[in-house]
């Protein structure tokens, strides 16, 4: 029954009619959703362009292989580590996907196992998983909720459930019995259901099953979840673009260098225009395999991994890897307000006493520090003066008495959890805190003898202490009407009635006042009646406090029970007004996201009132004045014209009465207006969200579920945490920007050596395998070690960058096209140096060597079997490789010099140049290794030559930042900026 809320008792029960129901609704659990089959999950790994492009070049080399009868360890090399690589990104992968589908199971762990269920006509506790619509369930204290249920009978005064899980309200809430009349009604309007998964902190009803299963709650968060779909991050859609533009360029060239060598398939060297063809046809994969920088994914995969453990020790856990760089263009962080802005942890903050009927102020005013459950903090006068004895001021020693007494929950300390933890309500909770903090009256000792306690006896010291002086004799329990609970102790043969409850409810009672200056009882008059009223609307208007008022009466001595009519001519002793203080370090980590140039949304499920003031209370909203058209309560937000919902969401600071539904439907509008979204939270209700995100964060204390579907987990819980991984995510950016444009001019070069001496009809310069070790290890290690190029100092000054902002644009392209065309000809040079003017070689003709597939048909002073010397594609492999050393370093910054970021400011950087060095000199000079890659050991005047041909590529990036510092580079920029190597999209797709 889907508005149950609106409909009377009566009406329900009659509604259902349980013996059918279990047919027509099923098992009273949430759906196991069938797993995505393994298989599966492999194939989708293998579902990208330049994969595809990879495998099939693998496949066509193998083929190639077979066809020329080639045999042996060499003749597979390059299919075999092509496949192995293409093998270990999917194993990732897989891994990562399994991991993902967690957050649905946890979300059983918030149903109830058993329930206490009225069945042939008396109750009976049965598995929770039995119950159906009509069922007749009774809850009390500690019960978990085991379906969504309408309230019949209340057995106790009040009934009050703890679902901060699904609706992030910081109070526990009282339930009632009569129907609701509110339109558009939310979960927090629906006074008269209990939810799946929440827990019941007081009292006992019954109440009528009126949803299982996935009818209920926890089962549309289960469901929206389900519906939400993976988004790829900026990075992750800016690399398939280029995959796409890649694809194109390097089929392209391909069919170009093929048909361009049509008129060669025929010459007598092939041995036929088939093999010719096939040859040509190998040539055109060899560039396939240059073009495609292999070693990408695995580079991007170590440099996220690195970043994760860097922002490990900032207490940011990051659960998938790609949410890293997301960060750096986070442009709204939709903070959940009640455990992340706030500590969740009622505390008092204020209490008012009377000090004296005969000089003003009448008042005085308290301020109490502290805003966790842990027992430490000071108490304030109104001048700032801290009170080294509270418990000697009569007013505060009897407000501590109390507290202590007229309390039912309970203050301990979880030593696993190394925290101070509660049981029962929060604002009950909150005055036994209230109690260790003023302490104990006759010892001068007594702050420094509490800190000596062990944290287990200091949890409830003044507590207990308290409990033993007076024995409980009756209670009378809190109820809606008198808004007030009162209970009878006794002590040293005198018996009083300590009251505590609604201020409005206890000032009328109250006939008399204790004076705080000397102990004294005098009659309340009305302007002492006035005075407090006014600070109670004081405390919860402009300060936004829930409030107590705390009252005693001597009784009469051998009393035994309370009756209400007991509760009247009492004595007051004190207000107290708490709230869900704000954490310590937010309002600096708020002001901080406003430099960087992103916007913070609080979103609550708490009322507009109270987030309001925690707001002004954070100060990151001091630049406003009026919250007029920057804060909207869900209903208010629906109730918009589409036009004027899209301005509210570009300045919308403040977000309240939320449910689940709206936190997604949330950050969909803020998605679809191109906005990066992070949100951050820690509740059941909050998962839908977490997964919609760009990036979902979410608390460390907070539950599973939120946790499994959130991207990043806080382990402090701290918001100021966010700020520090966003700065981490910015800088990690960075530094993937460049070693992608290090790997994209290194792969132009290996395609320019290949297309041009294709082009020319020279050799092969360098054989597919060969590609793929500069690709994957001489590439690699110092693209890896770019990764750690320190930030820039102004990291966090900077906007967010946009979403569609290309990797590589127009100039930049222009840049490392430059660098790319040095790099090949460089190699082709080193070729045709070997073959024309080393003292070693045979010192040909240019022409002879661009002639070479006619050797044998005509008459030469050489043999043939100089062009198949491994010499010549060991020498361009070897300027190939340390031309990409001197280009590494090039890579230090984006425009500035080498001169002012020297190599030594990255010295991983340096040291993977020297490990990359020395792998190659191990497989020149290895001889195993030297067969396998068709190298052969090089000769000092060869090293000088490579030497000499690898060098001027700093000179000549060097010449090209000079240009990017200044005007003309700008300019060329601008004019060259429609052509970026990666496409620009006009609109987030979201």
């Amino acid at each position: 029954m889907e508005n149950a809320y609106a409909k009377s008792v009566a009406e329900v029960l009659e509604a259902f009619g349980v013996a059918e129901n279990a047919r027509i609704y099923g098992k009273n659990v949430l759906p196991q959703e069938g797993s995505t089959p393994f298989w599966k999950l492999i194939l989708k790994q293998f579902d990208d362009l330049l994969v595809k492009i990879l495998i099939a070049a693998a496949i066509v080399s193998f083929l190639l292989a077979l066809v020329n009868g080639e045999t042996g360890l060499t003749a597979f090399l390059e299919p075999s580590v092509i496949f192995l690589i293409l093998a270990a990104n999917a194993a990732v992968g897989v891994i990562t996907e399994t991991n993902a589908e967690k957050a649905l199971q946890e979300l059983r762990a918030y149903q109830a196992d058993v329930a206490t269920v009225l069945r042939n006509g008396c109750f009976s506790i049965l598995p929770a998983t039995v119950l159906v619509p009509g069922d007749i369930v009774e809850v009390g204290v500690g019960c978990k909720v085991p379906a969504d249920m309408r309230m019949v009978e209340m057995l106790s005064n009040q009934l009050r459930v703890d679902q901060a899980i699904l609706t992030g309200e910081s109070c526990s809430v009282a339930k009632e019995l009569k129907s609701t009349s509110a339109t558009n009604a939310v979960y927090q309007d629906k006074t008269n259901i209990l939810f799946s998964g929440t827990v019941v902190v007081a009292g006992r009803a019954r109440a009528i099953v009126v949803g299982v299963g996935s009818n209920t709650a926890m089962g549309s968060i289960r469901d929206a979840m389900l519906r939400t779909e993976d988004e790829a991050t900026p990075l992750k859609k800016k690399l398939d673009e280029f995959g796409t533009f890649l694809a194109k360029i390097i089929a392209g060239i391909c069919i170009l260098v093929w048909v361009v060598n049509i008129g060669h398939f025929h010459d007598p060297s092939h041995g036929g225009y088939l093999r010719g063809a096939i040859h040509y046809f190998k040539i055109a994969v060899a560039l396939a395999v240059a073009a495609i920088p292999e070693g990408l994914p695995a580079v991007v995969t170590t440099c996220l991994a690195l970043g994760t453990k860097r922002m490990a020790r900032l207490n940011a856990i990051v659960r998938s890897l790609p949410s890293v760089e997301t960060l750096g263009c986070t442009t709204v962080i939709c903070s959940d307000k009640t455990g992340t802005l706030t500590t969740n942890m009622m505390s008092v903050s204020k209490v008012c006493v009377v000090r004296s009927v005969h000089r003003s102020p009448i008042t005085d005013e308290y301020s109490v520090t502290g805003t966790t459950f842990s027992p430490e903090g000071l108490i304030f006068d109104a001048t700032g003066m801290q009170l080294e004895f509270p418990a000697q001021f009569p007013c505060l020693l009897h407000i501590a008495m109390c507290s202590a007494l007229c309390n039912e929950s309970t203050l301990q300390y979880n030593p696993d959890k190394k925290a101070y933890e509660k049981i029962g309500e929060s604002t009950e909770v909150a005055l036994r805190v209230l109690v260790e903090k003023v302490g104990l009256p006759g010892f001068d000792s007594m702050p420094s003898a509490l800190n000596m306690l062990s944290k287990h006896e200091r949890a409830a010291y003044c507590n207990h202490y308290w409990e033993h002086q007076f024995k409980k004799i009756s209670v009378l329990e809190f109820s809606r009407d008198r808004k007030m609970m009162s209970v009878l102790c006794s002590r040293k043969q005198q018996e009083i009635m300590f009251s505590k409850g609604a201020p409005e409810s206890i000032i009328l009672r109250c006939s008399h006042i204790l004076c705080n200056d000397d102990g004294s009882s005098v009659p309340l008059t009305t302007d002492i009646r006035n005075e407090l009223e006014a600070r109670f609307q004081s405390f919860a208007g402009k300060d936004t406090l829930r409030c107590l008022a705390l009252a005693l009466k001597r009784m009469p001595t051998g009393q035994q029970t309370l009756s209400y009519e007991d509760e009247s001519n009492l004595t007051f002793i004190g207000l107290v007004g708490m709230l869900d203080p704000p954490r310590e370090e937010v309002r600096n980590a708020m002001l901080s996201c406003m430099a960087a140039g992103i916007r913070v949304i609080v979103v609550t499920g708490d009322n507009k009132s109270t987030a309001e003031s925690l707001c002004r209370q954070i100060g990151a909203f001091e630049h406003l004045d009026d919250f007029t058209g920057y804060s909207y309560t869900a209903s208010e937000f629906e109730q918009l014209p589409p036009m004027q919902r899209t301005i509210a969401l570009q300045r919308m600071e403040l977000f309240t009465r939320v449910e689940p539904s709206h936190k997604k439907m949330l950050v969909e509008a803020l998605q679809n207006q191109n906005e990066v979204v992070a949100m951050t939270g820690d509740g059941v209700n909050d998962a839908p969200a977490l997964k919609k995100a760009d990036i979902g964060i979410a608390m460390g204390s907070g539950t599973a579920v939120a946790k499994s579907a959130s991207d990043m987990v806080l382990a402090d819980d701290n918001f100021a945490s966010i700020v520090a991984a966003v700065a981490e995510g910015r800088a990690i950016y960075n530094n993937t920007k460049q070693f992608i444009r290090y790997m994209i001019s290194s792969n132009i070069g290996e395609v320019v050596c290949i297309f041009v001496a294709a082009v020319l009809g020279m050799p092969d310069t360098l054989i597919p395998v060969q590609l793929l070790w500069v690709n994957l290890v001489t590439d690699g290690l110092p693209a890896t070690a770019i990764g750690f190029n320190k930030p820039d100092c102004n990291v966090m000054a900077a906007k967010p960058r946009k979403v569609n902002e290309a990797v590589v644009t127009g100039w930049l392209f222009f840049r490392y096209l430059v660098i790319g065309a040095y790099v090949g000809l460089a190699t082709i040079a080193g070729f045709v140096w070997w073959f024309v003017y080393s003292d070693d070689g045979p010192k040909l003709p240019y022409n002879e060597l661009v002639n070479f597939d006619s050797c044998s048909t005509r008459q030469t002073p050489y043999p043939c079997s100089i062009f198949d010397d491994r010499h010549p594609s060991t020498v361009s492999m070897t300027v190939l490789v340390v031309v990409e050393m001197f280009n590494a370093l090039n890579n230090l910054s984006e425009n500035q010099s080498l001169l002012v970021i020297p190599p030594w400011s990255n010295l991983w950087l340096v040291g993977s140049i020297i490990l990359t060095m020395l792998l190659h000199v191990l497989i020149l000079y290895i001889e195993p290794l030297s067969i396998l890659f068709s190298v052969t050991p090089l000769t000092w005047a060869e090293w000088r030559i490579v030497l000499y041909l690898s060098f001027p590529v700093i000179i000549i990036d060097e010449i090209l930042k000079f240009f990017s510092r200044n005007s003309r580079g700008r300019r060329f920029h601008f004019r060259l900026r429609r052509h970026d190597i990666l496409p620009k999209n006009e609109a987030h797709d979201k």
